[in-house]
């Protein structure tokens, strides 16, 4: 690890490489998601950067803690259990380690995120 770490400034523009949804995951549309993961701590549990995806839902298991802020586009998130909310250009939220449920895209969204993983204990 570095004596004098160094502020990283992240980019907004970056379009990241492919990462769509498992196929085996996909509960309606052709989600096209594009990961550009722009900075990783030295233990590989904190990163960060920007996340977009065209129009689609999914089902998702979360292991890890994400923080999101929505940057354009509209998204909504159910619990397993039924619970749904909506989040818009501008919204923030975190989705804690644990969660169940499905992630749709209901318009093209890009977002910035950041997410620790605890390494599991062992």
């Amino acid at each position: 690890m570095s004596e004098h770490p160094s502020i990283v400034v992240l980019d907004r523009q970056q379009s990241g490489e492919a990462a769509n949804p498992a196929p085996e995951k996909i509960l309606a549309g052709i989600p096209r998601a594009r990961l550009a993961n722009q900075y990783a701590d030295a233990t590989q549990q904190f990163f960060c950067g920007v996340w977009s995806s065209t129009a689609g839902k999914w089902r998702v298991q979360y292991t890890e803690h994400e923080f999101c802020v929505i940057l354009e586009g509209r998204v909504r998130i159910e619990s397993s259990a039924g619970e749904r909310r909506d989040f818009r250009a501008g919204d923030a939220f975190v989705v804690p380690a644990g969660f169940q449920g499905s992630w749709e895209v209901l318009e093209p969204c890009r977002k910035w995120y950041a997410i620790f993983e605890p390494r599991a204990a062992g």
